[in-house]
């Protein structure tokens, strides 16, 4: 078109004329009208067997934005149906205006603008002719290694998938037929790895209709890996006034499997369905939960799910609270009326865990009913946990738990492996097992131990009673080399059970034993009299010995009467002189201390140390020595002077001596 119109201008470009450029005008117009791009043919179909309307489409661009569109049907006798003025692509009909059971043309003409596209004519009967939707809402499951999609329809038909792998670029197709469950159509995509995610497109057609058509094409669905092992739960338990606050976490190390996003479930189950308090399901994307439970044995399950489907749940069993201390009950609420919103529980145990074997439970509502009934299947003999729980603040609260029996019986079998070992000269050790649950038959409140000298027959058996949680028992204060009887048995309030004898000789005392006592005391002995000396001798050394001061001796009157009277020395007068040798012209003068004792008898002290009542006869003494002998006696009274000097009398007694010398 475009080649002719410059044709033509080329051929009247010398032409002038006002009629050349109306001519030219003329066919510009023509040109612009006829540029119409003719719509796609007609598809005419029902969307399945059973419908009533049918839908005909066609594809149409253009870039006018007022265009509208005519379909034509003509059968073959020439009957002709128009519908006009069409504003969409589309348009639905009721099978009463149309030609559905015989072979029909059908066309559509565009109109846009000034310019009319007529699309190519398509052949058929309308009624064999049927298009399914696309499937929406796709769900896909694992099955081993297969993956299963499902859609809601009631029609079989043949499915197209096109699948890969995700963020690949290859696409993979398969054709399979479909299977109907309860209006579900579902396909399963076989030898596929369960531990990768894909990205899926499904399509459909009928396999009833003559002609039926391809439906178009379902959004695209990611599939996530399946779940295969469960969340990774880590549980802390806080108990805090009869009730326990348990803190779940976990996580899920899958990335495959967390594509499309995961939620969890977290499901509390106690053990008897119909107690009060009990929360529902509850479902969060978070991998941290907290529950309120009871004292008693609970099971809490997670569960992990995706697209794809659920994990397997992990289970975190929190047990019964220890019961280590329990005592039976003295009370309980059994046969009284409940409060609403307080309900009891009895955990039949028969053996050490806490592990119910059957369970009770009583509600407000439901006591009188069960009541009668709980009395009759609960056993005599038999041990059960007994709960009384309350819900305060929607959270489920302990507020009794004991040890409950029917009835109460001694125990039916004696203590187990009852046994003495390592027996001594004055003492054994005893050794048994604990009762099984099942011949225990009541509370156990002690065990009673009594032991007999066997060659005493009238000596009395010596009993003691030991405490229920023991199992062993040293057994002292017995005599050497003599055989003993004990025997054991258990005691619950309703009495005593069997009773298990045993047999046993304590060793003979042996000689070696005496001397190696003996020995002993004797090396203790020794030990402690050497220390004594070396302790002596350290302190010699470091606290030398204080000299003792020389007191005369006197002979002290009898006092005239009975009565004691104290003789109490006084100083009148203390002299001392240094003696000089050299300027003394006889060396036997000496400086004498005087005083007069309280009774008025006179005493004297010479520089020599001496006391007399005169000092004539010293004098003589003096006068027949040789020189030689007198200068050693004037050294020895010099001596004397100088000791005499540092000591400090005071009522005849010493009590310091003078470090300086006196002048």
């Amino acid at each position: 078109m475009i080649i002719f119109i410059l044709y033509l201008m080329e051929t009247f470009q010398h032409l002038r004329s006002l009629h050349a450029c109306l001519i030219f005008l003329l066919i510009s117009t023509i040109g612009k009208g006829s540029a119409c791009e003719a719509p796609s043919s007609p598809q005419c179909f029902r969307q399945n067997e059973d419908e009533t309307v049918y839908i005909c489409e066609w594809d149409f661009s253009t870039n006018e934005t007022d265009v509208t569109f005519d379909l034509h049907l003509n059968d073959t006798s020439g009957f002709k149906i128009p519908y006009r003025n069409i504003k969409e692509n589309h348009i639905q009909l009721s099978e009463e205006r149309l030609i559905v059971g015989f072979k029909v043309d059908i066309w559509v003409e565009a109109h846009a603008g000034n310019s009319t596209c007529t699309s190519p004519k398509r052949s058929g009967i309308l009624e064999h002719t049927v298009k399914y939707e696309a499937p929406q809402n796709i769900t896909v499951s694992w099955l081993r290694n297969n993956l299963s999609l499902s859609w809601q329809s009631e029609y079989l038909s043949l499915a197209e998938v096109w699948f890969r792998k995700h963020q690949t670029e290859s696409w993979e197709k398969r054709i399979i037929n479909t299977t109907a469950e309860a209006a579900t159509q579902k396909l399963i995509i076989k030898n596929l790895l369960k531990n990768t995610a894909y990205e899926v497109q499904v399509r459909q057609q009928s396999i009833q209709a003559e002609n039926p058509l391809w439906s178009n094409w379902s959004p695209a669905v990611i599939v996530p890996a399946e779940l295969e092992h469960p969340p990774e739960v880590r549980n802390s338990i806080t108990p805090f006034n009869g009730t326990r606050q348990v803190t779940l976490t976990w996580e899920l190390k899958a990335y495959a499997a967390a594509i499309r996003g995961v939620t969890y479930t977290v499901n509390v189950t106690y053990c008897s369905p119909r107690c009060p308090c009990k929360k529902k399901s509850h479902k969060t994307k978070a991998t941290r939960h907290t529950v309120y439970v009871s004292y008693s044995a609970v099971n809490i399950t997670v569960v992990a799910r995706n697209a794809a489907g659920p994990s397997p749940p992990a289970v975190v069993h929190v047990p019964a609270v220890p019961a280590a201390d329990l005592k039976t009950c003295d009370k309980t609420l059994f046969n009284e009326d409940l409060k609403k919103r307080t309900w009891l529980e009895f955990y039949e145990l028969k053996d050490a865990d806490l592990i119910p074997e059957r369970v009770w439970c009583l509600t407000a509502r439901r006591i009188k009913k069960e009541r009668k009934k709980i009395k009759n299947d609960m056993e005599d003999y038999t041990r059960y946990l007994y709960f009384e729980h309350r819900c305060h603040k929607s959270k489920p609260q302990t507020v009794k738990m004991c040890y409950y029996y029917q009835k109460e019986g001694a125990p039916r079998k004696k203590p187990n492996d009852f046994k003495p070992g390592s027996e001594k000269h004055n003492s054994a050790d005893l050794s048994w097992k604990e009762f099984s649950y099942e011949d225990l038959r009541g509370f156990l409140t002690h065990y009673k131990l009594c032991a007999v000298k066997i060659s005493s027959q009238n000596e009395p058996p010596v009993c003691i009673n030991i405490s229920a949680s023991e199992t062993k028992y040293h057994l002292k204060g017995l005599t050497p080399g003599t055989k003993y009887n004990v025997s054991l048995t258990g005691v619950t309030q309703a009495g005593e059970g069997p009773v298990a004898i045993e047999s046993f000789t304590t060793e003979p005392e042996k000689p070696l034993n005496v001397w190696i006592s003996f020995g002993l005391l004797f090396s203790f002995f020794l030990f402690s009299t050497v220390c004594t000396v070396i302790m002596k001798r350290i302190k010699s050394k470091v606290f030398p010995p204080v000299p003792k001061p020389v007191i005369p001796d006197f002979s002290p009157r009898q006092p005239e009467s009975e009565e004691m009277w104290e003789r109490k020395e006084r100083v009148d007068e203390l002299t001392l002189h240094q003696i000089v040798p050299e300027e003394r012209p006889d060396p036997v003068e000496a400086t004498l201390l005087t005083g007069d004792w309280e009774d008025g008898t006179e005493w004297r002290v010479e520089k020599d140390g001496g006391c007399s009542e005169g000092s004539d006869d010293r004098r003589s003494s003096l006068a027949s020595l040789d020189e030689t002998q007198r200068q050693a006696e004037l050294k020895d009274l010099e001596q004397v002077e100088t000791e005499l000097a540092m000591l400090t009398y005071k009522n005849g007694l010493v009590f310091g001596v003078k470090s300086d010398t006196l002048l």
